[in-house]
């Protein structure tokens, strides 16, 4: 009895072998890109407008004036092949171009992804020094300053003087208002010794600049 073979059924998941075996052109696109944005950045100068129509001047002299049985393209026939050599210049020329806006537009895109992310970057960075800013501040407002200090422990030893008086005597009062007369009248009396010294300071020094120069020799 024959062995029956059984029929294998295609999976939709596994791609299919190529039923035909002609072979198909292969080609680097990004070479043949790159050859295309060059021709077509040739295309637009004035360069290659210059070498066109010098070009053509020199077709159309040469098989207008030079001797009939040496033109290749007559005036008779309207300049066919320079008709023919025009259109399939202008039919490769405009894809060339559309080619290299395409090329142009996707790395304008992708310059545009880069930009927008470190735009974003820079963003997220200034916020967080923002807050960062914002904390400091804060905590720079809680810190307890030298005057405060200061003040702090001027409190608790009038409060503790006022408190240890004589035994058997009577207790003196703690009196905040009596405390910042006193001083008010400390920084006062430092102020006008302050404004004293520079007081006698600017006469010294005006006068030992109006005094003349004594040199070695007249001081021996």
């Amino acid at each position: 009895m024959a062995e029956r073979h059984p029929t294998r059924r295609a999976r939709l998941d596994t791609p299919m072998e190529g039923r035909g075996s002609i072979p198909r052109p292969h080609y680097d696109p990004e070479a043949f890109g790159r050859v295309s944005e060059q021709i077509a950045r040739f295309l637009g100068t004035a360069r290659f407008l210059v070498y066109l129509t010098m070009f053509v001047i020199v077709w159309l002299a040469w098989n207008t004036f030079v001797p009939r049985h040496l033109q290749f393209d007559p005036r008779a026939l309207n300049y066919t092949l320079l008709t023919l050599l025009l259109s399939l210049q202008a039919s490769y020329a405009a894809p060339l171009i559309l080619l290299a806006q395409n090329r142009q537009a996707d790395r304008d895109r992708l310059s545009q992804e880069e930009d927008r992310g470190q735009n974003a970057r820079l963003q997220a960075d200034v916020e967080y020094l923002t807050r960062e800013v914002a904390s400091l501040r804060l905590a720079l407002g809680e810190v307890a300053t030298r005057d405060f200090l200061r003040d702090q422990l001027r409190e608790v030893a009038d409060e503790v003087v006022a408190r240890s008086g004589p035994r058997g005597g009577p207790v003196p009062t703690y009196d905040p208002e009596a405390r910042e007369r006193k001083a008010e009248r400390e920084r006062k009396a430092e102020r006008k010794k302050r404004r004293e010294h520079r007081a006698d300071e600017q006469p010294a020094a005006a006068a030992g600049l109006g005094d003349p120069f004594v040199g070695d020799s007249e001081a021996g």
